[in-house]
């Protein structure tokens, strides 16, 4: 079972989750203080990818919304991961062209969980991803995930059982609740953003790392 921790601002903060646990480390480029909580300029992206280089998988949330730019600013950063989830959605001759310019990229896309359509959408994506993330769809939050709340888990475990690539659970985890979720769900991993963030005024300003931490360690303790 790995961890995922989203979503990192600082260097000294992408080395604390580390240091906590976290096995996976995501970053989201966009307009700080934009319509996406926690968006960081591309420039601190790199020196975190750069820091963070052989310590744990480094993720790519990309919220452009054309094909280019997205290739173009994976190809800059060189994660581990990019994770599509908002104005943009992958398919198969999306994933080649990866294959192309970014071969070493994984590519994962969302799936949100609203109902049983959800099951369709996550078997159509695992065609050409390489890796699902199942999220609850938020009100405010254009996409997938950043929702705060957790959805039908009954859901999730349909999609595990369904696809044959790893699969990720996400929405409305934290230490108090990412066990239950592990053992209804069983998926390969689990993620975190807001359960684990420190909120001020509706925003989400900084990593609860030890949050962080006690979530890391419920997780890999299930058995």
């Amino acid at each position: 079972m790995f961890t995922q921790i989203y979503s990192i601002q600082t260097v000294e903060e992408a080395l604390g989750c580390v240091e906590a646990g976290a096995d996976r480390v995501g970053v989201l480029v966009g307009v700080p203080g934009g319509k996406f909580p926690c968006a960081i300029h591309e420039e601190e992206a790199a020196k975190i990818f750069e820091a963070l280089k052989g310590k744990a998988v480094r993720v790519l949330i990309s919220v452009a919304d054309n094909e280019r730019d997205i290739l173009d600013q994976t190809r800059r950063l060189q994660p581990d991961v990019l994770h599509l989830c908002a104005n943009f959605t992958g398919s198969p001759e999306f994933r080649e062209k990866m294959r192309k310019e970014v071969p070493d990229v994984l590519l994962m896309e969302a799936v949100g969980i609203v109902d049983e359509t959800a099951v369709e959408d996550a078997e159509k994506k695992a065609e050409y991803a390489d890796l699902l993330i199942l999220d609850s769809v938020s009100k405010v939050v254009p996409g997938v995930g950043a929702a705060g709340v957790t959805h039908d888990w009954g859901i999730d475990r349909k999609i595990v059982e369904t696809v044959k690539i790893p699969v990720i659970l996400a929405g409305g985890l934290g230490p108090e609740n990412v066990e239950d979720a592990i053992l209804a769900v069983r998926p390969a991993g689990v993620d975190s953003l807001t359960k684990t963030s420190v909120c001020e005024n509706g925003v989400l300003v900084r990593k609860d790392l030890d949050k962080v931490r006690e979530f890391c360690r419920r997780a890999k303790a299930v058995e």
